[in-house]
């Protein structure tokens, strides 16, 4: 910046010169003059004249400072400028080819778009301009996880994660399960890409999202390219990761056997129990292969084997997927699960049944859930749809929601979908099977990265799947070290393999849109049916009064000696699946249950009579059993008591645990007797604002520290959920057991009241540092924290980059293992992992009279008023109305946007 000319430095005229003299004004100024100065009246005058006669070091950093303002609004404004530019048109009228009649947007103060058209392709071509328009940079990030491809956007630090998925190759599962597609559901798809490519043809990638914009600041040129109708089914894949079941859980176990016996790592993973925590389905059995309800007795042990057609068996023989360890980007897969649960007429206080969701995934800003409803304006043969829910982007249809006849929603059903095989390999290329070896099948593949050389990948996969412990150093150790009967030596030349059902094609985009057309029970089980991964507990209300669950997913027949629980001999063919599923006709479902509800929450599906295997690795039901206790006590529920079971926050573990704390005696001072005090009025609800829960968790964190860290590897350490529960509640009536004692203090042995004491201590040393002296003042949510994070730019280490687009810092309640389940992790803190990734209650009697909410809200952009707008509501516990008629979305409208044809 140049400084003004300036004369009056001493420097530059004599001190005495009259036209310099500080006293008499200049002849031509308005002193001289008589006239009055304009600026004298506010100070002005005098300030600048001030300013003038300061030394000149003080004159430079006064116009250095002002610059820097400058430069600082321009910066602002540009930001500004930048962030706005990809807001989307949500209101008037857009021109757009590829619609054969007009469709309206109706979006209300949330944003919350409703679609209306003529036909279904209209709709789907909509869903994708819509999506595009409001999440386009989130479908872009998944595509390029799904095949494999992050480094040609985020360089070499996403590597590893696009070496693992192009392992498994979840793209190229995507390319073979078109052809097995109903001709609808293509048809949708092509219709819905159609829409995104519309929205995407005449704008640059600045106009599409701001992290583009920011992307372009470190060098990336990128356009993005057209969607294609495979880019939707791959993020499927995606979404069977985050809930494949017990993978983590057979390497855990592998690993504990290097130093633990067989009966103490059975004490780490405790049967499930039965009689405490009632399975979702209580009853019933096997007929000839048909699951019957009200079946007894023997029934249950004659399975019989399906039988596919040979075209069918020829598409999914073949498995050539492989594994990704990227969890920041799709889901972490442990500590995650879903609450869902149904009423009929007579436990509802409409008459008619109630049905409530909340599945809990891992927390990310944006919500993985955008709201939305698909309504045809009349219902006709190429116009089917009328329906509203939660939605992927990119993916068409509603995934969990209601149309006019039925509602639905899921939770993890959790099966065993997946084994480690162990593999004795001989030279490069091959493997010992049955005494003899056979050649792997061997792909290379191609990584472009990012300012860096292409990368090659080697990929082999043996007959039971691909080598994940090429890529995974991890699973590399557990080949190395998992038992076997084989004798020798194990050196180098043993490997691991994933054998997955999500790695073979199959027709799930099939079931969603068939869902979204179900119109009573067994139009809903004939959709279930190709519901394959991730399997889900379905649960079901119609408008006709009838409730019920079905069980779906693609889960493997297992030969005698495999329980799914440990890697097992790969070189023995005895060990493999049969190539058989159980039949979807065999898996358990009900149909109106005398006792009236239906409540799931990852617990047992069925008892321990059922002839085939569905995990030994349940959820061990202590959300169920609470959600079960409630809906026994109320008789009639309503929609806001239905919403208010959602939110409650009971600790189980504190029922059981804390009678063991209080009858701790002998804490050295009052100082810490006060802490203890908290627990003996507490009713175990966890709130945000609870001094009580605070301390409790802090205890419970400790226990497991001292407790268990001495006996167990690190990779292995308590996260402190459901199963550490039962654990740890079996082991509170042997106070002397071995798991107690410290095995770090050679002269001690440590006992139950010495671990419970200490961690009492400890704890109120750890809160009082933490927050206060004064234990009334303690708080839950200010260490439970809720960090909503972009999990790409949101991570990027750069802090006005992440400030941008994450919102952090929300105080919440509810736990691990909890109804209200925000999830924590005991081995790194109290930070909320995972929680519940939406809300819905649906009033069969009225959907008008149903209610919602999301974790954030519908937009991806952060300059969106509605980007996180629904988040500080999710805190509170609040939802908001759910409109479903076209006269209750009409009243709550406040944009409306018309596509109208080109031309």
């Amino acid at each position: 910046m140049t400084e003004p000319a300036d004369t009056s430095d001493a420097t530059d005229a004599p001190a005495t010169s009259p036209a310099t003299s500080p006293t008499t004004p200049p002849p031509t100024s308005p002193a001289a003059t008589g006239q009055a100065d304009p600026a004298e009246g506010s100070g002005r005058g005098s300030r600048w004249q001030a300013f003038r006669r300061a030394p000149r070091a003080v004159r430079w950093t006064a116009w250095i400072a002002l610059g820097l303002v400058v430069l600082l609004l321009v910066l602002a404004v540009a930001v500004v400028v930048v962030v706005r530019r990809p807001l989307p048109q949500t209101d008037g009228e857009i021109e757009v080819p590829g619609l054969s009649a007009s469709v309206e947007v109706v979006r209300d103060g949330h944003g919350i778009p409703r679609v209306y058209a003529d036909t279904d392709a209209d709709l789907m071509f909509a869903q994708g301009f819509v999506h595009a328009q409001e999440r386009f940079f989130e479908m872009d990030v998944r595509r390029h996880v799904t095949a494999g491809r992050l480094s040609e956007i985020f360089g070499p630090d996403t590597l590893e994660t696009d070496r693992f998925i192009r392992t498994m190759g979840w793209r190229r599962v995507a390319e073979r399960e078109w052809a097995l597609l109903e001709p609808a559901t293509r048809d949708a798809l092509t219709a819905y890409a159609a829409g995104v490519n519309a929205y995407l043809a005449d704008r640059s990638p600045l106009q599409l999202a701001a992290e583009y914009s920011v992307l372009g600041l470190t060098g990336l040129d990128y356009t993005p390219a057209e969607w294609e109708p495979v880019d939707s089914l791959a993020w499927l894949k995606a979404m069977a990761w985050d809930l494949r079941g017990n993978m983590d859980a057979e390497v855990d176990r592998v690993l504990l056997s290097l130093d633990h016996t067989d009966d103490e790592i059975a004490d780490l993973w405790p049967d499930y129990p039965f009689d405490q925590h009632p399975p979702i389905v209580g009853g019933g059995g096997v007929v000839d292969g048909v699951f019957e309800q009200n079946a007894t007795g023997n029934a249950t042990r004659n399975p019989r084997r399906p039988a596919y057609a040979p075209g069918v068996v020829a598409a999914l023989e073949r498995v050539r997927d492989r594994l990704d360890a990227m969890p920041e980007l799709i889901g972490k897969g442990r500590g995650i699960g879903s609450n869902s649960w149904v009423v009929d007429g007579d436990h509802s206080a409409t008459g008619k049944p109630i049905l409530a969701n909340d599945p809990h995934l891992g927390t990310s800003q944006p919500g993985i859930w955008m709201q939305m409803g698909l309504h045809c304006r009349e219902q006709a043969s190429d116009c089917t749809l009328d329906t509203a829910g939660f939605t992927f982007s990119g993916v068409p249809g509603v995934i969990i929601g209601h149309n006019a006849d039925i509602a639905w929603g899921m939770t993890n059903l959790g099966p065993d979908v997946t084994d480690l095989f162990l593999e004795q390999t001989e030279g490069d290329d091959r493997y010992v099977r049955d005494g003899a070896t056979e050649a792997m099948e061997v792909r290379t593949e191609t990584i472009k990265v990012r300012g860096e050389d292409d990368v090659e990948l080697r990929v082999r996969e043996t007959v039971h799947g691909p080598l994940i412990s090429d890529v995974s150093s991890e699973f590399a150790t557990v080949g190395a070290n998992a038992p076997t009967d084989e004798p020798g030596e194990r050196g180098s030349g043993y490997a691991v393999a994933l054998a997955w059902t999500a790695l073979e094609p199959a027709p799930t985009a099939d079931a969603i849109l068939a869902l979204n057309r179900a119109s009573d029970w067994d139009s809903f089980r004939a959709a279930a049916a190709d519901f394959s991964v991730p399997a889900q507990n379905l649960v079901y209300a119609d408008r006709e009064g009838h409730i019920g669950y079905q069980s779906p997913g693609r889960i493997p027949i297992r030969r005698a000696g495999n329980d799914g629980t440990m890697p097992v001999e790969g070189w023995v063919s005895a060990n493999d699946w049969t190539g058989d599923y159980i039949p979807f006709d065999g898996l358990p479902s009900v149909l109106d249950p005398e006792e009236g509800f239906i409540a799931t929450a990852n617990q047992a599906v069925i008892d321990e009579r059922y002839p085939y295997l569905l995990t030994k690795d349940w959820d061990y039901g202590y959300r169920s059993t609470r959600i079960r206790e409630v809906l026994e006590a109320e008789g009639e529920l309503s929609v806001s008591e239905m919403a208010g079971l959602q939110l409650d926050s009971t600790n189980p573990m504190a029922e059981t645990l804390v009678p063991y704390l209080l009858d701790v005696e002998a804490l050295p001072s009052p100082y810490y007797r006060n802490a203890q005090n908290l627990l003996r009025d507490w009713d175990f609800s966890s709130p945000a604002d609870s001094p009580a829960a605070a301390y409790f968790n802090v205890v419970w964190r400790t226990i497991l520290d001292k407790t268990f860290h001495d006996d167990l590897r690190q990779r292995t350490w308590p996260d402190g959920g459901d199963r550490w529960f039962r654990v740890v509640s079996q082991m509170l009536s042997e106070p002397a057991g071995p798991w107690w004692d410290d095995v770090r203090t050679d002269d001690t042995v440590e006992t139950r009241d010495d671990i419970l004491r200490a961690s009492l201590i400890d704890a109120r040393d750890e809160m009082t540092r933490r927050q206060s002296r004064d234990p009334r003042l303690w708080e839950w949510g200010r260490l439970h924290r809720m960090n909503l994070h972009s999990p790409t730019l949101g991570e990027s280490g750069v802090a006005p980059v992440e400030r941008l687009f994450n919102r952090d810092g929300w105080q919440v309640g509810g736990g691990s293992s909890i109804v209200d389940a925000t999830s924590w992790n005991a081995v790194d803190g109290f930070e909320v992992t995972a929680a519940p990734s939406m809300r819905m209650v649906v009033s069969l009697a009225d959907w008008d009279d149903s209610r919602w909410i999301n974790l954030t809200g519908v937009s991806g952009h952060p300059a969106s008023s509605h980007y996180s707008d629904q988040t500080e509501l999710w805190v509170d516990g609040e939802t908001l109305p759910w409109a479903y008629t076209r006269g209750a979305v009409e009243a709550a409208a406040e944009d409306r946007l018309v596509l109208t044809p080109a031309g």
